[in-house]
């Protein structure tokens, strides 16, 4: 009898789920990250821009010594449907950063902050959308090229966003767009005949 229930209940929170959950255009919110040096919070806001890819930018800080910004291009690919996915992408990342530099004579490690950092950020992740909420879980290693001595940092991240816009109204809004842009490029029946009798004359 337990058994039955619980799978009734399984059963009904899924299509639950399923019903009232809504594939995103626009989503903004915050994030919490966490690598083994420092743990930080910021917004994170993404547009996706065709069925698949989405383009994520990512402002996130410690308050103390390390700030950045991300900007991610990444492709979705769902699971069980097209509301719970994983994706992954790369994208360039800026900020101020602490370094730690090792010196192999004295011993020690030298640490510096308020360096101005460049680098290569890449992310793996899974994201559900339910109840007007994008909830993601991803992992983002940066590569450094400019402005610290470590080459690679590895930062997980849980990150919850509100629809802004959903997708059905992006699309109906670009295809309201395009109807507009066509009307206006369209020559009237008659507007073609004047022209005609015009070059003519």
């Amino acid at each position: 009898m337990k058994a039955r229930l619980t799978l009734i209940l399984l059963i009904f929170f899924a299509s639950l789920s399923i019903t009232q959950a809504q594939r995103y255009g626009t989503a903004l919110g915050l994030r919490f990250g966490n690598n083994n040096l420092f743990r930080t919070v910021g917004l994170t806001a993404q547009q996706r821009f065709t069925k698949r890819l989405t383009l994520e930018a990512i402002l996130q800080s410690d308050f103390k010594l390390n700030s950045t910004f991300s900007a991610l291009l990444e492709k979705h690919h769902p699971i069980i449907s097209k509301r719970f996915n994983y994706y992954y992408g790369l994208g360039a990342s800026f900020g101020v950063e602490e370094s730690f530099v090792k010196d192999e004579q004295s011993k020690q490690i030298l640490h510096t902050y308020g360096n101005n950092t460049a680098g290569i950020d890449l992310i793996g992740g899974l994201e559900l959308t339910l109840l007007n909420t994008v909830i993601s879980l991803d992992y983002k290693p940066n590569i450094n090229l400019v402005g610290r001595e470590e080459f690679y940092r590895g930062q997980i991240g849980i990150s919850a966003r509100m629809v802004l816009v959903k997708s059905k109204e992006q699309k109906k809004k670009q295809r309201q767009r395009q109807k507009a842009k066509n009307k206006s490029q369209k020559v009237s029946f008659n507007e073609q005949i004047n022209s005609i009798f015009h070059k003519r004359n």
